[in-house]
């Protein structure tokens, strides 16, 4: 017996990814849900041409907002997109694959990135594997803002499928680096929220530690030019998040 799909993703100002994103999912998900935190460009335009449901909804975190999307699913299996993601055929065939049969809590599969028009293969951005279909009566989303991780609970069995997810990430560097000040400082909250502390330990020697493993143990550097710009963003995220958290506990 075929289950019911229904695919969930939350969305602010995507008009260049959603389109791709809601293709792929047509003949594969039974229904779409889509979570708007009150985009000002054409994404709700853009998602009335398909079968959608689209709700708008106040965004309090990643985590909070794509756990509350969940429940806005009619079905309770689930497959969780991002708006700059898309299937690609392969995954397409073994989620119908999965849909007729069924046997475990959650599937997950590997994510490529996209890179200013380069597929990344290396570093920390591959295989990457993201669980991103489940039965959502077995899990929750969680981890720390803005870096979730949809986590089954404990004795729920996940299996790996074949298929890429396509991510299509950062259109120019200068997109990078701007997100990258954005996320540390929601790192750098988030871990403030919840009592962690910084050091100088951690400004000076977490950011090598990310980069040597993004760069050189994970093979980064097969990936050219782009390799070494992901990589040095990266030891500059990091070092900025635990300056930020000094920071914001020099100001409590």
């Amino acid at each position: 017996m075929q289950i019911k799909l229904s695919a969930v993703i939350i969305t602010f100002n995507e008009e260049k990814n959603i389109r791709r994103c809601l293709e792929s999912l047509v003949g594969i998900a039974d229904e779409i849900v889509v979570v708007d935190s009150f985009s000002t460009d054409s994404t709700e335009k853009i998602c009335s041409e398909f079968d959608v449901k689209f709700i708008s909804h106040k965004f309090d975190g990643h985590i909070q907002q794509k756990n509350w999307a969940i429940t806005q699913a009619t079905n309770k299996y689930v497959l969780s997109l991002d708006a700059d993601e898309a299937l690609s055929e392969e995954l397409q065939q073994s989620i119908f694959e999965v849909k007729n049969n069924w046997q475990h809590d959650g599937y997950c599969f590997n994510r490529l990135t996209n890179y200013c028009g380069k597929w990344i293969k290396h570093g920390h951005w591959y295989p990457d594997v993201k669980l991103r279909l489940w039965d959502s009566t077995k899990g929750k989303w969680r981890g720390k803002n803005p870096h979730d991780t949809y986590l089954l609970d404990s004795g729920e069995k996940g299996n790996h499928i074949k298929g890429d997810l396509l991510h299509y990430s950062y259109y120019t560097i200068d997109e990078h680096w701007t997100q990258a000040d954005k996320f540390s400082k929601i790192a750098a909250k988030a871990y403030f929220d919840s009592g962690k502390k910084s050091s100088w330990f951690k400004i000076l020697f977490s950011p090598i530690s990310r980069f040597i493993s993004s760069y050189f143990l994970n093979l980064g550097f097969l990936d050219g030019k782009y390799g070494w710009i992901i990589a040095k963003i990266t030891y500059w995220e990091t070092q900025q998040k635990y300056l930020k958290l000094r920071q914001l506990h020099f100001k409590s």
